[in-house]
């Protein structure tokens, strides 16, 4: 069944000159982009993206980080698009990512991990509302 999830390539991934190399890593399995901007976040959209630990000491670098260069956001769709991007991205430490994962062939650690996926297609239905208008997704 046929399924949507956001992606956030995050400053990264855009100061490592890596925004080609991961997107077609995302879509070589046939996963198909429905919607793509670029965007600088701020403090108001990123409390509500990372509520869950909004209060934690590791949230304020974070947000900074989040902050130090506009960012790319996807909305994939294809059949089990959410478990397969997350597989292809790998843990989200990329210390413990395998190599050949894009997390574990690009990342740094926890933070600095190339790029954000969704969960759950729970999850992927808030997020994709959350960062695109309903026109915006194809």
């Amino acid at each position: 069944m046929k399924e949507r999830t956001f992606v956030i390539l995050k400053p990264d991934c855009i100061e490592k000159h890596l925004v080609a190399d991961v997107i077609a890593r995302l879509t070589k399995p046939g996963f198909e982009i429905v919607a793509l901007k670029m965007t600088q976040l701020n403090e108001s959209i990123l409390q509500e993206h990372y509520a869950h630990i909004v209060g934690k000491p590791y949230y304020p670098p974070l947000v900074e980080f989040m902050q130090r260069k506009p960012i790319i956001m996807l909305v994939l769709e294809g059949v089990d698009v959410v478990a397969k991007v997350r597989k292809l991205l790998g843990p989200t430490n990329s210390q413990e990512a395998p190599a050949g994962t894009i997390r574990g062939d690009f990342g740094e650690n926890t933070r600095e991990n190339i790029c954000h996926a969704s969960d759950s297609v729970e999850n992927a239905q808030i997020e994709i509302a959350r960062f695109f208008k309903s026109e915006e997704v194809f």
